[in-house]
């Protein structure tokens, strides 16, 4: 398939996971991916070869998004090694499941800084690349609409942070003709997230669907917000929860 052919995209924490999937499934509809890790070298290599090996182009770039200096090199090599951006998916981010009382605050800025001010950083710096047609892609969560999980109250602030400077920014950038739109999966296998894990029982029982999710279903509709078809989809928050939202 190719409706991505011709596209550069970014995609931030990508050297496993959700990340690597959607990396490797921009990358298998033509477009030439940015692999950004920040400190698993050896993984980034791995989705990159894993993207050569099926004729697909990439290439890994570190870089610290909690860096402004990491995050504008980033693009600077991103438009010295492909020529140019169209899109941009904030992936990266971390979980630590615990009651918020036994939360220190520095896991609190851990959380704050990867899932939210990281994306408001390179969004920011993508900005300067993306012309019309772009497509900024936020990959938030469903706890971030609706929360049910005990553990996940600072984590879920974060990706509701996420959904509505979606909504905002939308309204900045559309008529520049660039979308945003916000990824919100629900329980997703994951060495994060496993499925088989203790942590998977109470999550798959408030699913629909009555399992966990796949990293691919989740790429699967990042690939379709990339593409030409979503050109009237903007400031949408779209859940892939097997129904955990529902």
């Amino acid at each position: 398939m190719s409706r991505l052919k011709g596209k550069v995209a970014v995609v931030t924490g990508a050297s496993k996971g959700i990340g690597a999937a959607i990396a490797e499934k921009l990358a298998a509809e033509g477009a030439s991916v940015v692999v950004n890790y920040s400190s698993s070298k050896s993984g980034a290599e791995r989705v990159v070869a894993a993207i050569a090996e099926k004729g697909g182009k990439a290439v890994a770039v570190q870089a610290n998004l909690a860096n402004e200096q990491d995050v504008r090199r980033l693009f600077a090599d991103t438009k010295k090694e492909f020529g140019r951006l169209d899109v941009l998916v904030n992936n990266a981010g971390t979980a630590i499941p615990k009651p918020f009382e036994e939360g220190s605050l520095e896991e609190f800025d851990l959380m704050i800084n990867l899932n939210f001010r990281s994306a408001l950083v390179a969004t920011q710096a993508a900005l300067k690349h993306i012309k019309s047609g772009g497509r900024i892609i936020m990959i938030g969560s469903c706890v971030g609409e609706r929360m049910m999980t005990p553990g996940l109250a600072v984590y879920s602030a974060t990706k509701g942070a996420i959904k509505m400077f979606t909504q905002g920014l939308s309204r900045e950038v559309g008529g520049r003709g660039i979308t945003v739109n916000n990824v919100q999966p629900g329980p997703i296998d994951t060495d994060l997230n496993p499925a088989g894990s203790d942590w998977a029982t109470p999550q798959t029982a408030v699913t629909a669907l009555k399992r966990y999710g796949t990293v691919d279903e989740v790429a699967a509709l990042v690939a379709f917000i990339a593409g030409p078809e979503s050109s009237y989809i903007t400031g949408a928050n779209l859940t892939v929860d097997g129904g955990t939202n529902a």
